[in-house]
């Protein structure tokens, strides 16, 4: 299944995708896509409806985070080995983890507001991993059982915010705007090795990444398993799992996002995003 959501920010209701590519609404079915909502038995309830009998939407309707209400927004850093080369990082020896703010979360083809301040803005398109399962002390042989889906994650970062000053990661990866998800989360029955999907982005149309989930330093079972030893992962919740080389920060010279440039960017099988870059106030 691909769900979704979709209406003005702050009132998005759920939906689906039907075979033709048409949204159908879901809003009488059950109240959003989120939480408890992606738990086995309710994925296994909405597998079962007739979606022709679902009412239509309009095909020019805004597409909101695929996700409502996240509870914890984990990232995965340098977790592809020649990203972590082209940033001068050492390849980790265990995760880099940090989270990002879900207030960062708005939808994939929403505007990306550069931060008031920022000179470093950049890009890096994730494979985003939706819990399914309360996961606690997971093995790792069995954490994909855990998974309610997957998406596709801009993790926006400001490398300034994030590198240059002291403190968290967090910092640099939290704007409002700099979590772009969606624009559908696919249900993990519909994704038979998440460990072989290309991922790519493209600003102005120049391919700038063009990578492959086979190449994860850390694959997305050890890192449910490594989560699940250190915090309790939810129904909802959201492992953003690192991105492949190519970002704005490893560019010879570094090559930042102004306000009027457009990224593209996907992931195979889970849709694409589009985006266009403002300035903080609004202005192009």
């Amino acid at each position: 299944m691909k769900l979704l959501r979709y209406g003005d920010p702050g009132a998005e209701r759920p939906g689906i995708l039907d075979p033709s590519g048409k949204i159908r609404d879901l809003s009488g079915v059950i109240y959003d896509i989120g939480g408890s909502n992606l738990s086995p038995q309710p994925l296994a309830q909405l597998r079962q409806l007739h979606l022709e009998s679902l009412p239509l939407v309009p095909d020019a309707v805004r597409l909101g985070p695929c996700v409502a209400s996240v509870g914890k927004f984990v990232c995965i850093g340098l977790n592809y080995s020649d990203h972590a080369a082209e940033s001068g990082m050492a390849v980790p020896t265990e995760p880099v983890v940090f989270m990002k703010a879900t207030s960062s979360i708005c939808g994939p083809n929403d505007l990306v507001e550069i931060p008031k301040g920022s000179t470093k803005t950049d890009w890096e398109v994730e494979l985003g991993v939706v819990i399914g399962s309360k996961a606690k002390y997971v093995a790792e042989q069995d954490a994909l059982a855990y998974v309610a889906g997957y998406c596709v994650v801009n993790d926006l970062s400001e490398r300034a915010f994030q590198l240059e000053s002291t403190g968290q990661w967090v910092k640099g990866k939290s704007a409002d705007t700099f979590g772009p998800i969606g624009p559908w989360l696919v249900t993990a029955d519909e994704v038979p090795d998440p460990q072989n999907l290309r991922l790519w982005l493209e600003v102005d149309g120049k391919r700038v990444q063009d990578g492959s989930t086979r190449t994860m330093v850390f694959g997305i079972a050890h890192l449910i398993s490594y989560l699940s030893r250190f915090m309790t992962l939810h129904p909802g919740d959201i492992i953003s799992t690192g991105t492949p080389p190519g970002v704005g920060l490893g560019q010879k010279p570094p090559v930042y996002l102004r306000p009027g440039n457009r990224m593209r960017l996907g992931v195979e099988g889970l849709g694409e995003q589009q985006q266009q870059v403002v300035s903080w106030d609004g202005s192009r």
